[in-house]
């Protein structure tokens, strides 16, 4: 977890996490980095990268043993993910999968759910996506018009979501749709699974585009269809009408993530940036000896 420029390190690391940190560098260096310029062509990762990632422990590193998890707690996450972000990579989508969705399954989840999606989430068999934001609404959860209706012992989905990470690899969504009725409303959580057993999509699920983006070209970020999609009622997280709840106990995971990955990104920029003017002479000079540099 140190940085080349200021050598800092953070005072909750510990000898295993460094070696954790150790063993993610090596991976990444091996597994991602030499493939950047192709992931970014394609807009999106190998799904063998997922595997490799799984046999590795980078997976749900952070979930409890419990539940499929590897057993740690945030600092893992913490530390591979941000690994991910100091060596500059954003394409990998590991920080919504391990970091966001496998944990709303894991505390949400029935066991009967919870058994089918965690081994193959923590084997990288099956990757992960949460769609909360729609074309018409983005952080206003309480303006989604995705809609779950019950019918029978199935709920039937409708809508439209985008911006969609690892949207086009998804094997399970975690969906956050409406279930009330228009009067009384009601967000609820239902994981969609959304794949065949031949890995074809089911009935009524689609994919649109692949989003081409200002940065993190090599991320998948998709637009995602629901037409008449049924879903098991057993998929249901949690209570029906609570998903705006469980939201906002998840969301700080979310945003702390996201401003980690931030972090390391800008240490990432910045040890480029003093090794590029220490390097790069002009007149004679190192760039790091001019005035204005300095």
């Amino acid at each position: 977890m140190k940085t080349e420029l200021t050598n800092y390190r953070p005072s909750w690391m510990t000898d295993e996490l460094d070696a954790l940190a150790d063993m993610c560098r090596s991976f990444y260096e091996k597994e991602l980095l030499p493939n950047r310029e192709r992931y970014e062509e394609n807009h999106q990762v190998d799904r063998e990268l997922w595997l490799k990632a799984g046999e590795a422990g980078l997976l749900g590193a952070g979930i409890p043993a419990e539940h499929g998890g590897g057993g740690g707690d945030f600092t893992h996450d913490a530390v591979i993910l941000g690994t991910q972000s100091a060596l500059g990579d954003r394409a990998f989508g590991n920080a919504v999968h391990s970091g966001i969705v496998l944990h709303y399954v894991s505390a949400y989840a029935t066991d009967a759910l919870r058994e089918r999606i965690m081994p193959k989430g923590v084997s990288g068999e099956m990757v992960g996506a949460i769609a909360m934001t729609e074309p018409g609404t983005g952080s206003n959860l309480q303006g989604i018009r995705t809609k779950a209706v019950r019918d029978g012992d199935t709920y039937v989905i409708s809508g439209a979501k985008t911006f969609i990470t690892n949207g086009v690899l998804a094997d399970f969504v975690v969906v956050a749709a409406q279930t009330g009725d228009d009067e009384t409303g009601g967000l609820s959580l239902i994981v969609v699974e959304t794949r065949n057993a031949d890995g074809s999509f089911v009935d009524g699920y689609a994919v649109g585009r692949n989003l081409h983006k200002l940065g993190q070209h090599g991320n998948d970020t998709a637009e995602i269809f629901f037409d008449e999609v049924r879903v098991p009622l057993e998929n249901l997280l949690g209570d029906e009408h609570k998903g705006f709840m469980m939201l906002l106990e998840q969301l700080p995971r979310e945003r702390l993530i996201i401003g980690l990955g931030c972090a390391r990104s800008m240490e990432y920029v910045v040890d480029h940036t003093v090794a590029y003017v220490k390097d790069r002479e002009v007149f004679g000079q190192p760039l790091a000896k001019l005035q204005n540099t300095k």
